[in-house]
C-alpha cells in the first residue's frame, strides 16, 4: 500500500513540473520528498499487513 502511495505522489511531481505548476506549500520537491518517505517505509517493512498464523 505504501508503495502505491509513493507511485502516487511522484505522478502528481511529475505533473506539477512538467506542467509548471506550484501551490503555495505543495511544490514537485515536496511531492517527491514525500514520496520517498513512503517509499522508504516501504522498503523497511512498515505497513506490510497482518501476517496470521507466522512466527
Amino acid at each position: 500500500m505504501l508503495a502505491i502511495v509513493a507511485a502516487v505522489l511522484f505522478l502528481i511531481a511529475l505533473i506539477f513540473e512538467l506542467a509548471g505548476i506550484t501551490l503555495s506549500v505543495v511544490t514537485a520537491t515536496v511531492l517527491l520528498t514525500a514520496g520517498l518517505l513512503f517509499l522508504a517505509l516501504f522498503l523497511a517493512g512498515v505497513g506490510g499487513g497482518a501476517r496470521i498464523g507466522r512466527l
